[in-house]
């Protein structure tokens, strides 16, 4: 087994490797959440977990990346989180897991891009990213 204490290229081609993967993650989540987006679909706890099962089958992203790499991935089951049709609110966490987190990021990315559109054409309102 490699010590990552004396083998620094080894940690620089694990981070470049991590950094890889996550971009990978995140190009996916983004592009399942973006079918719901454009139907305005908003994130529910259901959903939420349905783009984290779906993202993480990927047969492309599994075939790039080694067992070991998918399992940084993985929820920990230790972290329970809803599965209702509630609305998402994770309130002031800013620890997610990946796939959460990306999925939230692209519905607020979502949320700003609207909330900008209707701020040209109409007065301001506060939008909600993640539904309701």
């Amino acid at each position: 087994m490699n010590d990552l204490t004396t083998e620094p290229t080894d940690r620089g081609l694990a981070a470049l490797r991590y950094q890889t993967a996550a971009r990978d993650l995140e190009y996916i989540v983004r592009n399942i959440a973006a079918r719901y987006i454009v139907r305005q679909v908003p994130l529910t706890w259901r959903l939420l977990h349905a783009i984290e099962a779906e993202a993480l089958a990927d047969l492309g992203f599994a075939s790039r990346h080694d067992a070991l790499m998918l399992g940084l991935f993985q929820r920990p089951s230790d972290l329970p989180y809803p599965e209702t049709d509630e609305a998402v609110d994770f309130g002031m966490s800013t620890a997610l897991p990946a796939v959460f987190a990306f999925a939230v990021s692209a519905y607020e990315q979502a949320a700003q891009g609207a909330a900008q559109r209707t701020s040209q054409h109409a007065a301001p309102r506060r939008v909600r990213a993640w539904g309701g």
